[in-house]
């Protein structure tokens, strides 16, 4: 999947009221539909506690497309039974499931193979820092079902921390969650039926998607697919990230040359509509061009040609809608050689984007 577009966003938000009404919690929010006992269901300190006191409750969306995301944070209170459905995906193709294994510290994805992930606390009895499991499940339209836990993608060391299968026989389209054994708080599900998204790709939070996904993390993209001559021939894929870590022992770790994207900041100075529907927003981002050399010429030299193509690529590919998507203004530092022992040359390039947002999603 790629970074959603403005048009894409969580098409059912349930926050902890009741599935059925979501409709009064905000614009273009489908409400689910009930399977089960209604009497089942509750709103419980913030939460929608489903216990199975008669046949449990599932709440599901019946979408039109191939490729859907859910994403769910939840506490077991009496852990269900093992095999017990928790979530699910069906897109007429294709079925993945997450499953209870019936105690409190694992969960299952289970499709034409099953993967296990281990070491939670469902049940929050680490009461000092524990909080609810966070759970996204994504079905591809080829089948390909992925489950992130706790919104990470990578541990601290770098290694792959989601769990990934092929869906099983799909039936029916549909996106369901909810439990037909024990008692879980539910305390917010979040639906799109606009595609599979990682966590990089669709945020929980549209601040978060608006500012660092569609602008910093999309340059990002769109810098590591630009067929221009240095970026494609001199610079590295794994080299063109975002620089959440920018320390000298960090960029020491980096293949150069490489290019840092960091958003430095974002205002917006007037809300151009009453009520605040439609904001205009203000980016400004910047690019760390590093390279290295013994000759510090060339070091500089390839450099400058990096910023060069970093520039022309966001230039003509970038802030093109005249009336919601600009690129504004420009600046670039060039670094000259002060010390002997100098051998790391970092250009850094700065641009400014006006966006006008849609507030109305959120």
């Amino acid at each position: 999947m790629s970074i959603a577009t403005t048009i894409e966003y969580w098409t059912s938000r349930m926050n902890g009221g009741d599935p059925i009404a979501l409709t009064k919690y905000g614009q273009d929010n489908e409400s689910f539909t009930l399977t089960g006992t209604g009497s089942d269901g509750s709103a419980v300190g913030g939460a929608w506690q489903i216990a199975n006191v008669g046949a449990g409750q599932y709440w599901s969306v019946i979408p039109a497309t191939n490729e859907h995301t859910i994403v769910a944070c939840f506490k077991f209170t009496v852990a269900p039974v093992d095999t017990t459905v928790l979530m699910e995906l069906d897109n007429g193709t294709y079925k993945v499931q997450v499953q209870s294994t019936g105690d409190l510290q694992t969960l299952r994805l289970v499709g034409a193979t099953s993967e296990t992930i281990t070491d939670l606390d469902l049940g929050q009895a680490d009461a000092f820092e524990s909080v609810p499991i966070m759970i996204r499940l994504t079905l591809t339209a080829a089948g390909v079902a992925t489950m992130y836990c706790r919104e990470i993608i990578e541990d601290d060391a770098g290694i792959v921390n989601y769990l990934q299968v092929t869906g099983a026989t799909g039936s029916s389209k549909v996106i369901k969650w909810g439990n037909d054994d024990g008692t879980i708080l539910w305390n917010n599900v979040y639906v799109t039926t606009f595609g599979a998204f990682s966590p990089d790709e669709l945020s929980t939070s549209p601040f978060v998607t608006d500012s660092l996904m569609r602008m910093a993390l999309s340059i990002v993209e769109l810098l590591r697919d630009s067929k221009r001559f240095y970026l494609k021939n001199q610079v590295g894929s794994a080299s063109i990230l975002y620089g959440y870590d920018i320390s000298s022992q960090m960029i020491s770790r980096i293949p150069q040359p490489s290019v840092h994207v960091i958003m430095r900041k974002l205002d917006s100075p007037d809300f151009t509509t009453l009520g605040g529907t439609r904001i205009e927003q203000n980016y400004t981002v910047l690019l760390f061009i590093t390279t290295r050399g013994t000759d510090y010429k060339n070091a500089y030299r390839m450099g400058m040609e990096i910023a060069g193509d970093c520039f022309d690529e966001l230039y003509t590919n970038t802030g093109l809608k005249g009336n919601t998507d600009s690129l504004t203004n420009y600046e670039i530092n060039f670094d000259t050689k002060m010390d002997d022992d100098e051998v790391v040359c970092v250009h850094r390039l700065e641009v400014t984007y006006m966006r006008r947002l849609n507030m109305l999603h959120r």
